[in-house]
């Protein structure tokens, strides 16, 4: 059976719509009831938006009538949970969060004991659970504050990156007003850079608002106009990074993780190859293979690359959109910590220059649709990816799907010349838009 309700990163909506407390009770109560222990303990942590709180009350209240006791960590970065929740020896870690997405959504997604996502045979089985009577528990849980989470999470990154001294290094931090807007910066002063921050006053709307990750040419901007070295820009709940250099070209996960991969593989600490997803551009594929480096290709979806880096006992992976994959840190993206190991790869030279790998030019497009799968099942659309894939065959690529989040349809599209991409992908756009 498919998933009906869980996505490539939990379990997203608007808020109050399609995420409403009711079902925000109704999961907490399934992945408690799920969970192996006694009495779970349940590590619940979220990002900046004004449903958080709601949401947060509701899946607290299902877990603990469930018998299961929750641990409310307060706004801290997704990457904190798996952490935290092998920190503590907790069961579960549920994070409240839509990542990138506007404010009006949220999402709640799940770790387990181990750090790591919940499989989607798990999350199958919780929506299942969602299906049966609600029983009478045994016992009903508490519900507690953990202190001093924050302290936690930064001091896992200090000790991590110890030895990365960053004295006189200038870099503007966008914070995309969500989860890094106190860890982020505090992280960066205490290795000693001079930092400069935007987007770090949250108001529970403006989350991810021309700001972030998903908006980083503003970034590129302020990097240059404020003379900066560098910038890094953060997504809502803080486990992606984008990068922009001096001279304001902006550096994407593609380029961040063939910079640190053939960083640490020259340094015979890459333990193996790397894990990227179908989205990695092409010329990622030409500079690893120049640096005798293995790549494994995956699914969308930072679930899979983690899944692929567990099956292999690699170390380093993730996607285009700026999740980064350290497993000798976290099972996890984490941007800080990818921040950091970018300037650990850099060893003290400008990223400006610093080119890994030579991208060939891509278009991306997510066209707008009433129902993803319908869009996808048309055969003009089928017919019109293939003609366009055999014309690209051995010069380029084509890769139309559907997003694991919201009703869209994403095309991208990679040529020799960017007025090609651009022509090929305005094509398929045209019967996307048909076919729905």
């Amino acid at each position: 059976m498919a998933r009906k309700l869980f996505g490539t990163d939990g379990v997203r909506g608007v808020a109050g719509e399609k995420l409403t407390a009711e079902l925000a009770l109704g999961l907490g109560r399934a992945v408690t009831l799920e969970a192996a222990a006694q009495r779970p303990q349940v590590l619940v942590i979220r990002d900046t938006r004004e449903s958080g709180e709601m949401l947060e009350a509701a899946l607290a209240a299902g877990v603990t009538s469930a018998g299961g006791d929750v641990l409310l960590g307060g706004i801290l970065p997704t990457p904190a949970a798996p952490l935290l929740v092998r920190r503590y020896g907790f069961d579960v870690a549920a994070v409240i969060s839509a990542s990138h997405n506007p404010f009006r959504d949220n999402g709640i997604k799940f770790f387990g004991a181990d750090g790591m996502k919940l499989s989607d045979a798990t999350e199958l089985a919780i929506e299942r659970r969602l299906e049966e009577p609600v029983a009478a528990p045994a016992a009903i849980g508490r519900v507690r504050t953990l202190h001093g989470t924050l302290e936690d999470y930064l001091r896992e990154l200090h000790t991590r990156f110890a030895s990365l001294g960053l004295d006189g290094l200038d870099v503007l931090l966008d914070c995309a007003n969500g989860a890094t807007f106190r860890a982020a910066p505090e992280i960066f002063r205490r290795l000693g850079a001079t930092v400069t921050v935007v987007a770090h006053e949250p108001d529970g709307r403006n989350i991810n608002e021309g700001c972030g990750s998903t908006h980083v040419d503003a970034l590129a901007a302020r990097v240059v106009a404020g003379g900066h070295d560098l910038g890094f820009a953060f997504d809502g709940d803080g486990d992606r990074v984008l990068a922009a250099d001096r001279d304001g070209r902006v550096v994407d996960g593609d380029e961040l993780i063939a910079l640190v991969a053939t960083h640490l593989h020259a340094g015979g600490r890459l333990g193996g190859g790397v894990a990227v997803t179908v989205m990695t551009n092409y010329g990622f594929h030409h500079a690893m293979r120049d640096a005798a480096v293995d790549v494994a290709v995956t699914s969308v979806g930072d679930r899979y690359v983690l899944e692929e880096l567990k099956r292999s006992g690699w170390r380093l992976g993730g996607e285009q959109s700026g999740h980064i994959i350290d497993m000798e840190f976290v099972p996890s993206g984490d941007g800080i910590a990818s921040a950091l190991l970018t300037l650990e790869a850099l060893d003290g030279r400008d990223l400006a220059g610093q080119q890994a790998m030579r991208k060939l030019p891509q278009r991306l497009v997510n066209v707008p649709v009433p129902d993803r799968d319908a869009a996808m099942a048309d055969p003009a659309l089928a017919d019109a990816i293939a003609a366009e894939d055999a014309d690209l065959e051995g010069r380029g690529r084509v890769l139309v799907r559907p997003s694991g989040t919201e009703q869209l349809v994403r095309v991208m599209v990679e040529a020799p010349t960017q007025d090609e991409t651009d022509a090929v992908c305005a094509r398929l756009v045209a019967v996307v838009e048909r076919s729905a």
